[in-house]
């Protein structure tokens, strides 16, 4: 049965209240309507949700790869099944528009169909040795039991994409969702796999804020790997607990992604891929663009189309179907965007559009006369505030692109394709694309970044590297001659 009551946290296959006295409340933030509050978990409820894994999947493990199929695929069919119920989450949830919550639903149904794949990839492999008589065997395991950290700008996908490889694989996971989408990052997950069958305290959902809980669920000693999707600032804290103790990260971070259109680029299409890459989803991507790199030659031409376009941009209710930009999710992230633009615009650049706010709903803003040293080009925006810098060669560009720390995606646009994937070779991150913009995912590619932008990649058999360990198990057929250590003895 699908359960649609989600003011409680989900424990041992248990719905319940947590025990903390503090409560998450859950609101739109369209409106700051109340969806729904929920008591928090405290520690006490975190060690109850590790240990409750632990205990499952010691059987999980050993359960038959048909059998985790079975499970992933009634998963899937319970989503295509709730499918209404899950996109209206996202959009009175995370402010998403509803092509955003469609396109977040398929994805996620997407990811979960790529997992359905993995019991049968927990193949070993046998290699020969150079001791006589002797085989080695290497053994793809479980680690045990995962935590997962889920965010709040593609709750449904993000944390998926982790849960479906975690429970493929056999493992056991505890999640804690962002207090800002408890729901459509978590408890909807608890509903979810309960309708489909899994077995009892192999997921858990422990919806608490990260003062009372947020280190607890990193250091706790059962868990042996930590996934989570956000800041690169709260990414590095975990990274240092975590190693603290010896476990395994999965880190996808922050961005400040670049598009670059360079002299022989077609203008329209690179416009088109500006406009997605910037205001999709308001902006609040990891992967959206944060900078758009224009060759000083065509600066001009390609501002004034995008100018041209983004008018046409509608925004304000992400419930009706034309809406293009929704509100951001809370505002806390309006107020530190017009920091930077206000802080931008007195060091010389130009507002062209928008620029003003309505509660959480930020215009389509357009920004020239920017350069790469302002707040609006440094920081990671993370709205729908797109930045227009130009070049003067293709040195410049690659500089201006490298010269920050993070590196999770990018593109640049090109007549010439091969001279695209030149350029693109010469950036330094985890993913790029030519002719197209920053942000694409598809499940069975590697997905993540490189120096602040994280750690590990997400998707297809690179996350098995990341949620499974290697164990060398060797087997002497014939007795071993130990040589002269134990002639001597003889």
């Amino acid at each position: 049965m699908f359960t649609t009551n989600f003011s409680r946290i989900y424990i041992d296959g248990e719905w319940r209240k947590g025990k903390s006295e503090k409560t998450v409340k859950n609101v739109n933030p369209l409106n700051g309507e109340e969806l729904v509050t929920i008591q928090s978990a405290d520690k006490e409820d975190l060690n109850e949700a590790y240990e409750a894994a632990a205990r499952a999947q010691k059987e999980w493990q050993n359960e038959l790869p048909q059998k985790k199929q079975e499970v992933l695929e009634k998963a899937i069919a319970v989503m295509e099944e709730n499918k209404a119920l899950i996109v209206d989450w996202l959009v009175k949830e995370a402010g998403s528009t509803i092509v955003k919550a469609e396109v977040e639903f398929q994805a996620s149904l997407d990811i979960t169909k790529e997992s359905v794949r993995f019991p049968y990839k927990m193949e070993g492999k046998i290699f020969p040795s150079q001791i006589p008589g002797k085989e080695n065997r290497v053994y793809r395991n479980p680690l045990g039991v995962i935590g997962i950290i889920s965010p709040w700008n593609f709750p449904l996908h993000l944390a998926i994409r982790s849960i479906a490889p975690a429970i493929a694989t056999g493992n056991g996971v505890v999640i804690k969702p962002a207090t800002d989408t408890p729901v459509t990052g978590g408890l909807i997950f608890a509903s979810i796999f309960e309708a489909a069958g899994l077995p009892k305290g192999l997921l858990n959902v422990v919806v608490g804020r990260g003062s009372e809980i947020g280190d607890d669920i990193v250091t706790h000693p059962i868990p042996r790997l930590i996934s989570f999707t956000g800041s690169t600032e709260v990414g590095k804290h975990i990274g240092e607990l975590a190693g603290g103790s010896l476990k395994k990260t999965a880190l996808e971070l922050g961005g400040n992604n670049a598009m670059v259109v360079l002299d022989d680029a077609d203008i329209d299409q690179a416009v088109e891929s500006a406009l997605f890459g910037k205001f999709y989803h308001q902006g609040q991507i990891c992967m959206a663009l944060n900078r758009i790199l224009v060759h000083r030659d065509i600066q001009e031409q390609f501002t004034d189309r995008f100018l041209e376009l983004a008018r046409k941009l509608t925004y304000g209710d992400p419930g009706d179907e034309n809406t293009a930009v929704g509100p951001l999710i809370n505002n806390k992230q309006v107020e530190r965007i017009l920091e930077d633009v206000e802080e931008s615009v007195q060091r010389g650049a130009e507002i062209r559009l928008g620029g003003q706010a309505d509660g959480n709903v930020l215009e389509p803003t357009v920004l020239t006369g920017v350069t790469n040293e302002m707040p609006i080009a440094v920081n990671e925006i993370f709205g729908p505030v797109a930045c227009i810098i130009p070049f003067d060669s293709e040195e410049d560009a690659i500089k201006m692109v490298n010269d920050y720390s993070f590196g999770l995606s990018g593109s640049v646009h090109t007549s010439n394709i091969e001279r695209g994937a030149s350029f693109a070779h010469k950036i330094h991150t985890g993913m790029i694309h030519v002719n197209d913009q920053s942000v694409n995912d598809e499940p069975h590619v590697p997905f993540g970044g490189e120096k602040d932008s994280g750690l590990g990649r997400f998707n297809g058999e690179w996350v098995l590297e990341e949620f499974t360990t290697l164990k060398w198990l060797s087997v002497q057929h014939t007795p071993r001659d130990y040589g002269p250590f134990i002639n001597k003895l003889k």
